[in-house]
């Protein structure tokens, strides 16, 4: 069992040794989610198994040598589940895939975390490196179903039955990565038709997505990414179901009929998406992209948990690129700094633990 204070604890024994680790890792952890990607393409390839295994071992040796003990301790059952992955005692899938890329993912984050003197225990990183070392005596038979637990208790969400039935068994209608990019082609297509009514809005589903992606990946993509680009495209197609006088001028005060109509146009979007196969998730945060956690938003009034991750996400980057669109007129320095200001002051209306990932994505935006 790993040395858990390490984890919630840890200690900077040599910051410039620190800071070398971290540039490191930034190398590295690149040529894991290649590899990573190759192997769901060539799950049975022992190069670049052998690869990654190399990659996983760097990434622990260099930890130890700039005494990241932290470091050790999330990578060393890593390395063992690839040692696995070596002699053949388990076999490579999707979801073997994403508990590397979760980890990877962690452990920058708490490594950045560590180097900034911020706290890390909202990573689970202790759940997670159970967790890892559970799975390294898991059987291949059980093993999708241990990794989902694991995604789980770390991110408090768990992967898609459209994941799990794509690594559990052959599926009974199995969908390609071609018909899954053909949708999303679709999917766009749609929201650069709503883009095209007006000149406000032109390049609006690139920003958004954009900013929703990468809230969600400093997070350490607890939602599934291909379901948010799809919510990204369609949050908002089903203004054009309503009379297009009230949405052009949606940036104006609304009367009460006006707002009725409003709030169905979530429903419209979400409805396209749950009648096509394997985009439920992205309709259930179409759906609920304008709930709040008091219980104020629409259309059903949901609270807090009841709300999913995705939805919580797209609900703060809209309501950011609403407040950069009337402020545009100020200039684009000035419209970031109000928009982010109006973010954060709004307590209620979003939901707090995607505030800090959603706040360090545009601050790099505005460094940068």
């Amino acid at each position: 069992m790993a040395n858990l204070q390490a984890l919630t604890q840890p200690q900077i024994f040599d910051r410039q040794a620190l800071n070398d680790y971290l540039e490191d890792l930034s190398d590295l952890a690149p040529k894991v989610e290649q590899d990573v990607a190759r192997l769901k393409q060539s799950p049975d390839d022992k190069q670049i198994i052998d690869n990654l295994f190399r990659i996983l071992h760097n990434i622990k040796g260099d930890a130890a040598l700039c005494k990241v003990d932290m470091g050790v301790i999330i990578s060393h059952p890593l390395e063992t589940l690839m040692g696995h992955l070596r002699t053949g005692k388990l076999r490579f899938t999707e979801l073997l895939g994403e508990i590397i890329l979760l980890t990877i993912d962690r452990l920058e984050l708490a490594v950045e975390a560590l180097a900034a003197g911020k706290p890390i225990t909202q990573l689970q990183l202790v759940k997670l490196v159970q967790g890892l070392e559970n799975l390294s005596q898991t059987p291949q038979n059980q093993l999708d179903i241990a990794i989902s637990g694991v995604i789980e208790s770390v991110t408090g969400f768990r992967p898609t039955m459209a994941t799990l039935r794509g690594t559990l068994q052959k599926s009974a209608i199995s969908r390609s990565q071609e018909s899954i990019a053909l949708d999303l082609r679709f999917f766009l297509s749609i929201a650069q038709q709503f883009e095209s009514r007006s000149t406000y809005f032109q390049g609006r589903s690139a920003r958004i997505l954009r900013l929703a992606l990468d809230t969600n990946k400093a997070a350490g993509k607890p939602v599934d990414p291909i379901q948010l680009e799809a919510a990204a495209y369609m949050h908002d197609v089903g203004m054009m179901f309503l009379p297009e006088g009230m949405w052009l001028n949606k940036l104006g005060r609304l009367n009460e009929d006006d707002k009725k109509a409003m709030h169905a146009h979530p429903g419209y979007g979400a409805g396209i998406l749950e009648r096509m196969e394997g985009w439920k998730p992205a309709a259930e945060i179409v759906a609920q992209h304008h709930e709040m956690p008091d219980g104020a938003g629409y259309p059903k009034g949901l609270k807090s948990d009841a709300i999913c991750p995705g939805a919580k996400i797209l609900a703060i980057v809209d309501a950011f690129e609403a407040v950069m669109l009337k402020h545009t007129h100020r200039g684009h320095g000035r419209s970031m700094l109000r928009a982010i200001a109006e973010v954060n002051a709004c307590d209620n209306q979003f939901a707090a633990e995607w505030i800090s990932p959603f706040n360090a994505v545009v601050r790099k935006l505005i460094e940068g």
